[in-house]
């Protein structure tokens, strides 16, 4: 299977979010089930068949963060520089409105927008990448063409 990139922030945060699941979400559910189990009829419990999705989506995620992390491919950001890659702290802006914009290019299962960190699948990476200081950056998102300029370019 092909590696997933990450940076070393990023495979915390999912280490830290398997424990959690493992070691209180999963006890947790399972009693909840046991409880509802001791209210009698299975087919009309609702509190019942809740906890069972529930379990079922904490397993899911279990298994997703336990592929990702084997699969992870841990780079480590501060020992690069120079053009846009992965990792690249990249400061950005709009040349329509000038507004400054600064993004982390991270990989898919870090990737938060809110925070800043982009995917490196995304459209505005995907044309990022190789870009230097001052470059001009076309960008084809779905709400249409937009032009960015490359302000800094930084890695932590």
């Amino acid at each position: 299977m092909e590696k997933i990139p990450m940076t070393r922030a990023g495979a915390t945060a999912l280490e830290t979010e398997l424990k959690q699941l493992k070691s209180v979400e999963r006890p947790a559910i399972i009693t909840a089930i046991a409880e509802a189990r001791e209210h009698g009829d299975l087919s009309e419990n609702a509190e019942y068949h809740s906890a069972k999705e529930k379990q079922s989506f904490i397993e899911g995620r279990i298994k997703e963060l336990e592929g990702a992390i084997s699969l992870a491919d841990i780079i480590d950001t501060s020992k690069l520089s120079g053009a846009i890659k992965f990792g690249a702290e990249v400061t950005l802006v709009d040349e329509d409105t000038d507004e400054e914009k600064t993004y982390q290019i991270v990989g898919e299962y870090e990737a938060n927008i809110e925070k800043g960190l982009l995917n490196i699948k995304s459209p505005i990476a995907r044309a990022l990448i190789g870009k230097e200081e001052g470059d001009s950056v076309e960008v084809r998102t779905p709400g249409g063409e937009k032009s960015y300029e490359v302000l800094k370019i930084s890695y932590s």
